[in-house]
């Protein structure tokens, strides 16, 4: 039965192709699926479960997604020929940039991160393959070597510090994983004795598929296509984002600590988590990136908070968020789970953004003695 649950993945990505096959009005079926499963997932109890799985068919859920993903074009392409998709109608052109970016956002992101940590290089390539869809070609750079290494602190673009806002993150974070990826292929190849400008330098690979996918849409289905493409990727890259942006929210850690459990968001939630390949079950990611996704365990001591949905639904209108969310899981947060020294980081950040200094007479009498 636990097995079964991945199969959500390849599920969710199959309605994009059946809206695509029939065309018309059913383009919209891929996004309908966004708020029904946010229903689901806010409504149901919370799953702290661990699996047991049969490890072959869980990990044929990952390799799925890319052929699905490729599928999912091919159909939109044949039915804009066919003319079962008609891009002159501004409701299917609306149906089709938001199937699109949700498929492309999720399950893909969560499915491309848990190949990124695969040892192989062949799932490795296809993670990256299908950061494609999203047009965040070379982020399994900086996620493993940056990320994973720097989580909570200012060095780390994919931390949103305490008073972000998730538009200001989407693009912060995006820059800075383009930076981080340029940077760190730089000095691999200086390591190697060879110039950062050398053709085997992904970067270039990086700009060569970002363009790619909407160029050759737009060859095969034409530029209103290619424009909905380069739409959907757009939105897609604000929903994988969107992850980073609630999964370590306003979290501090002192750089010459360990990374331990308290430092990461878990988002429990009965659809989340298999739709998710577990992305949301994080602390237990972070201390351990290559275990595969149905061996984490859920952390049930961990800093919790609720249904990933409902927070990507208060993120869009920050005062919610930080009113409703953001404040009372980090002064909980603060005053649970923080070590002293990250409580000092903490009642900083709070300073900066402005937010009360909840924290401040424990550590003044924490100094005084």
């Amino acid at each position: 039965m636990d097995t079964v649950r991945y199969y959500l993945i390849p599920l969710v990505t199959a309605c994009g192709l059946i809206g695509f096959f029939y065309g018309g009005a059913w383009v919209w079926l891929g996004a309908t699926t966004f708020p029904a499963l946010m229903v689901l997932d806010i409504v149901l109890p919370r799953d702290f479960a661990a699996r047991k799985v049969n490890p072959f068919f869980a990990d044929l859920t990952q390799y799925l997604q890319l052929p699905l993903m490729i599928g999912l074009y091919g159909l939109l392409i044949f039915g804009v020929k066919g003319g079962k998709i008609d891009l002159g109608q501004p409701l299917q052109v609306v149906g089709c940039i938001l199937s699109l970016g949700f498929l492309s956002g999720v399950p893909t992101l969560p499915v491309a991160h848990e190949l990124w940590h695969r040892r192989h290089w062949l799932p490795r390539r296809m993670g990256q393959l299908l950061s494609m869809f999203y047009g965040d070609l070379n982020r399994d750079i900086g996620h493993v070597n940056i990320h994973h290494l720097y989580l909570d602190t200012p060095l780390d673009s994919d931390t949103a510090y305490r008073g972000q806002t998730i538009y200001s993150f989407v693009i912060s974070a995006t820059v800075g994983a383009v930076k981080d990826s340029i940077k760190i292929e730089a000095e691999t190849l200086r390591r190697k004795g060879k110039s950062p400008w050398n053709l085997s330098n992904r970067t270039y690979q990086y700009f060569a598929l970002l363009f790619a996918l909407p160029g050759l849409v737009t060859f095969l289905g034409g530029a209103t296509l290619g424009l909905v493409t380069i739409a959907a990727m757009i939105i897609g890259n604000g929903l994988t984002e969107s992850f980073n942006y609630f999964q370590h929210y306003g979290l501090v850690r002192d750089l010459d600590k360990p990374i331990l459990l308290h430092h990461s968001w878990n988002h429990m939630g009965r659809i989340v988590r298999p739709l998710g390949c577990e992305i949301t079950n994080h602390s237990n990611h972070h201390i351990d990136g290559y275990t595969r996704f149905y061996e984490l365990r859920p952390e049930k001591e961990a800093p919790q908070m609720p249904s990933l949905f409902l927070c990507l639904l208060l993120g869009l209108i920050p005062p919610l968020w930080f009113a409703l969310i953001a404040k009372p899981k980090l002064r909980d947060w603060d005053q649970r789970y923080a070590t002293p020294g990250e409580r000092e980081l903490a009642m900083a950040a709070n300073k900066k953004a402005g937010w009360p200094l909840w924290c401040e007479s424990e550590l003044g009498r924490v100094a005084s003695i």
